[in-house]
């Protein structure tokens, strides 16, 4: 059971004509984890694009329009839905031991012949997955979280709505099991992280605050990291459907020119 091999594949309905979708069944710390692959049908060869979703269960779960969304900028998107869901195998456990449904999606776009390159982009509780993965891969070409958890420990104070998830998931809170968060918590090991990353975050965000990003964006400069800053003081954690299209835009712009 290598990590990233693809077990299946099963073309899904795509909203846009110029991008194929697929669900995939592949392998992840010996489980058998679901996920959604996209490939823009007329380019050839191009960069992966590791897409890290948010939430938990049926929350934040993986949507093919945006998914399409970011193949049509030119990527070969995969987005894990994570173990347990969709019919794979498992259970989720919030950046836990799920993070290697992350990697060894990384390790998937790999293996496609047509990638020469992985970006690696995570939403909300994503953003920690994301990190995680570049940690993982400091080859990868760029980083970006977008309204991203990086402190788990920041999370379990601010959203007292999922405390009670927090405990059952991760066993217990913050007090009680510190290094249990801390594992889940990557602002400690930003050491090995060698990608360029972009932070986008809107300063009303009351589902991942905004002092997620200030905690990352300050650490990674402490280590001097390449480090890109886009705050947005009108927005909250979900923007305007016109503002979410340009910013998916000027991301997938910024990604590309890490590479050139």
């Amino acid at each position: 059971m290598i990590d990233g091999k693809i077990i299946s594949q099963i073309k899904f309905p795509s909203p846009n004509p110029k991008v194929s979708l697929f669900i995939i069944t592949y392998y992840a710390g010996g489980l058998k984890v679901k996920g959604l692959l996209a490939k823009p049908i007329e380019k050839k060869t191009t960069d992966g694009f590791l897409y890290l979703r948010g939430g938990i269960k049926n929350v934040g779960q993986v949507r093919p329009a945006r998914i399409a969304q970011f193949a049509s900028e030119g990527f070969i998107v995969f987005a894990p839905f994570y173990r347990g869901n969709q019919g794979g195998e498992g259970n989720e456990d919030f950046a836990g031991q799920d993070r290697q449904d992350a990697f060894a999606g990384y390790k998937l776009l790999m293996s496609l012949p047509e990638v020469e390159r992985i970006h690696i982009f995570g939403f909300s509780r994503g953003g920690v997955m994301a990190l995680w993965a570049a940690i993982e891969f400091p080859q990868a070409a760029s980083v970006v979280t977008w309204g991203g958890v990086s402190d788990m420990s920041l999370t379990y104070i601010e959203r007292k709505d999922l405390r009670r998830m927090m405990k059952r998931v991760i066993g217990g809170t913050p007090g009680k099991f510190p290094m249990r968060y801390r594992f889940r918590t990557p602002l400690y090991n930003l050491e090995q992280l060698e990608a360029p990353v972009l932070i986008i975050h809107g300063e009303q965000d009351k589902n991942v605050s905004v002092e997620h990003s200030v905690r990352l964006e300050r650490r990674l400069k402490e280590l001097d990291k390449s480090v890109t800053s886009w705050y947005f003081p009108q927005y909250t954690h979900y923007f305007p459907p016109s503002v979410n299209r340009l910013v998916v835009k000027d991301l997938t712009e910024w990604m590309k020119k890490q590479v050139e």
